[in-house]
């Protein structure tokens, strides 16, 4: 019976937001309140599996193989598949006091039998298992910038002055306040505007021939800001100062201001030093002080991924971070007029912005087209050796700026790519997927759009290069009987799965096909995806499932590689079964059968002979 002592059950939280008046009231009279100590097992596979419990407080872990898969908190409900199977994967264990409504199995399985709403609820679908999972990683035993709003952070209250105002009158409040900035209300052209004033910009003012007394805070503040949302993850805070290259943004919820996060503020949470080596960068005077942050960028990725960190995050910063590196790196060694006159771009998974340990450099030039100058080779050479000294090994298939073949002018691309397209070069059709990843990270960008724009041009209706192109797709195919003893995972022979032939490469290589198709600029796998969606090409659901099943690919591999490289072994993409644990067994071959489900998609699409 209830506990009468207590507040009654809620049935506002899904799943039990879903059940009839009868179906609550069939709860109401089966549930029990109890309590369990700190460290107590709650279950395990070797106890029978009676109940389901709502948690009401405490915190309980759940454990696999050893290693931490979830951990719950208030609302949240546990036990309900060990209920149905008969038999808990594992074992869940107490990690503070907890209070907890019992629900008997009894009672858990009639909701299921009789609710199919509920039903789903409880058993989500695989994006929903892959996207918990990720998520559940993220429980861990520290805070990380991850997992902080941008609201818990330590939003300093605007404070805003005139517009009007003269800098010194300016100065006296922000003393009298004990302030650095100020935020300036202005109207232009009939409408509020709103800008910042720092230090820095006084310190360019007294370089104004107006004096500061006579000079007013608009015409020097600086009215392009970057905001975030409230509700945001801390690392989009992040994240936007290191793309805008900024130390304050606007915090915002809706239209209101809030306040202002400085990235001294920001520090305080962070567990990472990835604003750091992006002050680094921009700070660098030379090729060594660029070359010691660069090598500090696997310990951040290290770092981020112990602390839990989703792994498109973790490939949104590297791409940033390496791309300001490349540019300020290009800065040193190229001259000015070259810099403004050619395109440096990057290509592969790091234009698309999924490459994240330093696997192999995959760059090119484009020059403007009558451009000539003296300094190229030897520019194009010292990048070359300077990112090899930063860790960034070469390419195997010498595609790289020092390749006259990645190194030519607009005209000489544009004529590769017709190559690429109809020519007889074996090399030709993955030339051309590796460039149309390309990303621009110094110079003249629209260099690149130009060459990217004449190869839609050329491409658009060739339904048969489209449909060979795609069927790049079952390049590697898996062994017979492959998927049968996948389906165990059991064999006598240890079982070896390579991450990007059979994972990522059918995922990226066929979104990629479709993006070509229909003449995307986006380069990102997910972001293609989010707009071939958008367009109607691909089903929603199907796009879902490729992307979570795309970043838990990534997040293995990665995971694997970090191993590699602590016990000093060349990386590879290979995973070895036996070094699974349970849950994430389950995911790989949850995201093998969406893998299977695209290639089918795309065969049918293209008429690709199975």
């Amino acid at each position: 019976m209830p506990d009468e002592y207590s507040e009654p059950f809620s049935f506002e939280a899904p799943p039990f937001d879903c059940l009839s008046p009868e179906q609550q009231a069939l709860v109401r009279g089966s549930l029990r309140r109890v309590s369990f100590p700190k460290d107590a097992v709650i279950l395990t596979p070797d106890m029978d599996p009676a109940h389901v419990y709502v948690l009401l407080k405490g915190h309980v872990q759940q454990l696999e193989a050893g290693e931490v898969v979830a951990v719950y908190g208030p609302p949240d409900f546990f036990a309900f598949r060990a209920v149905m199977a008969g038999r808990a994967s594992g074992v869940l264990q107490a990690l503070d006091e907890v209070e907890a409504w019992q629900l008997p199995g009894v009672t858990a399985r009639a909701l299921i039998a009789g609710n199919t709403l509920f039903s789903a609820l409880v058993f989500a679908d695989l994006s929903q298992r892959l996207s918990a999972a990720a998520e559940n990683r993220k429980s861990r035993e520290f805070l990380s910038l991850m997992m902080v709003r941008v609201r818990d952070a330590y939003i300093r209250k605007p404070f805003f002055v005139d517009g009007g105002l003269d800098l010194v009158s300016v100065c006296r409040l922000l003393s009298a306040q004990g302030q650095s900035n100020a935020l300036v209300r202005d109207l232009h052209g009939g409408l509020e505007r709103i800008g910042m004033f720092t230090t820095t910009d006084l310190r360019d003012a007294l370089l104004h021939p107006v004096p500061p007394q006579q000079l007013a805070v608009r015409e020097v503040a600086q009215f392009t800001l970057v905001s975030v949302q409230s509700d945001a993850e801390l690392s989009e805070a992040l994240l936007a100062m290191i793309r805008h290259r900024v130390h304050r943004v606007l915090v915002r919820e809706g239209d209101a201001i809030l306040g202002v996060l400085s990235q001294l503020d920001l520090m305080s949470f962070v567990s990472n030093h990835s604003h750091l080596i992006a002050l680094q960068v921009e700070q660098a005077a030379c090729i060594a002080e660029l070359r010691t942050a660069a090598l500090q960028m696997d310990g951040l990725i290290a770092l981020l991924h112990s602390g839990g960190a989703r792994i498109e995050l973790i490939s949104s910063l590297v791409s940033e971070l390496n791309q300001q590196i490349f540019a300020r790196l290009w800065s040193f060694v190229a001259p000015a007029d070259l810099v403004a006159n050619s395109c440096l771009i990057v290509m592969g998974s790091e234009g698309r912005g999924e490459q994240i340990l330093k696997t192999d450099q995959d760059n090119a030039l484009l020059l403007r087209d009558g451009f000539v100058c003296a300094e190229l080779q030897p520019s194009v050479q010292r990048f070359n050796q300077a990112l090899i000294g930063f860790g960034y090994p070469p390419c195997p298939g010498n595609i790289m700026v020092t390749n006259p073949l990645w190194c030519q002018p607009l005209a000489g691309f544009q004529d590769s790519i017709l190559r690429w397209l109809y020519g007889a070069d074996v090399d030709g059709p993955m030339n051309l997927a590796i460039f149309m990843d390309a990303r621009a990270v110094a110079g003249d960008a629209s260099l690149l759009k130009q060459a990217r724009d004449y190869a839609h041009h050329i491409m658009a209706g060739s339904d048969a290069f489209f449909a060979r192109f795609a069927a790049a797709i079952d390049q590697f195919s898996e062994p017979d009987g492959w998927w049968a003893r996948l389906a165990t995972l059991r064999g006598r022979e240890e079982q070896v799965f390579d991450l990007k032939k059979l994972g990522t490469f059918p995922i990226v290589h066929g979104v990629r096909s479709l993006a070509l198709e229909h003449r995307l600029d986006e380069v990102g796998t997910a972001a293609r995806l989010q707009v071939l969606v958008s367009r109607g090409h691909i089903p929603t659901d199907l796009a879902r499932d490729l992307i979570d099943a795309l970043h838990f690919l990534m997040g293995l591999k990665l995971g694997r590689n970090l191993q590699q490289k602590q016990l000093a072994q060349p990386l590879d993409n290979l995973s070895h079964f036996s070094s699974l644990g349970t849950l994430d067994r389950d995911l790989l071959k949850d995201s093998l059968a969406i893998i299977k489900r695209f290639r089918q998609h795309l065969q049918w699409r293209y008429k690709i002979a199975s």
